[in-house]
């Protein structure tokens, strides 16, 4: 055990019973737990308080670290294990599997068990109609990439496109998608090599204007999930 995660837990023990002296149970989860911490990580919480009527969320400085709580009954972060289950995005899920327990109640094993085994199922297949948003919407972006000639629209475009298109992947291919660092990890668990032609190809955009890697990367994906759709596309018809 590092040194690092040995004084995040004191801290976050100190927390709990400090801050949360009446809570039923805690974990301390996020990037300490993942041996991921760097500078400015802060500690995550999530704090368990069968009383509390509707889950909430609050950010505190202690001891110096940024501290991030969730507070949930375990009602409502099965509600957010549904919510988060439908939008392909895990997050309270690895948060609950993760975490390291702080303090102990019964009503963490089963919370546990359900966030493992919903990370080892997956996500809901998308459905066709699905699918074909998904198509819809990355064509259309590809193709305003494709055209921009002005660096500086190009450079919110890429950046919309890299999101989007990590997504497209991720969920196309029945895996969990993420947000912000995670989408990149995501795609790194499943499909390494595939992660390390996309960071390069937008790389190569980035430094240098150059499209053709991404171009070449995300017509490859569109076309193994069906290809481009533009043409006879609705919503709301």
């Amino acid at each position: 055990m590092s040194d690092l995660l040995t004084y995040a837990k004191q801290t976050a023990r100190l927390i709990v019973e400090s801050r949360y002296p009446d809570c039923d149970a805690a974990l301390l989860a996020g990037s300490f737990v993942r041996g991921q911490a760097t500078a400015t990580s802060d500690l995550d919480l999530i704090i368990f308080r069968e009383s509390v009527p509707a889950s909430y969320r609050e950010s505190f400085t202690f001891d110096e670290y940024p501290v991030e709580a969730f507070i949930h009954s375990s009602t409502t972060i099965r509600d957010f294990f549904r919510q988060d289950r439908e939008r392909g995005r895990p997050s309270m899920q690895r948060m609950v599997a993760e975490g390291f327990v702080l303090l102990d109640h019964d009503l963490l094993r089963p919370l546990k068990a359900q966030a493992e085994s919903e990370l080892l199922a997956g996500p809901p297949v998308l459905s066709p109609v699905e699918t074909d948003r998904a198509r819809y919407f990355l064509t259309d972006l590809l193709d305003d990439f494709i055209g921009v000639t002005e660096r500086s629209e190009g450079l919110g475009i890429a950046a919309r496109l890299l999101e989007q298109a990590t997504d497209f992947r991720l969920r196309t291919s029945g895996h969990w998608t993420g947000q912000g660092k995670w989408l990149i990890r995501s795609l790194e668990t499943i499909h390494p090599v595939e992660a390390g032609r996309l960071v390069e190809a937008f790389e190569a955009y980035f430094r240098s204007d150059e499209k053709q890697a991404v171009i070449g990367l995300l017509e490859q994906w569109l076309a193994e999930s069906g290809g481009r759709y533009f043409d006879g596309f609705s919503i709301g018809k």
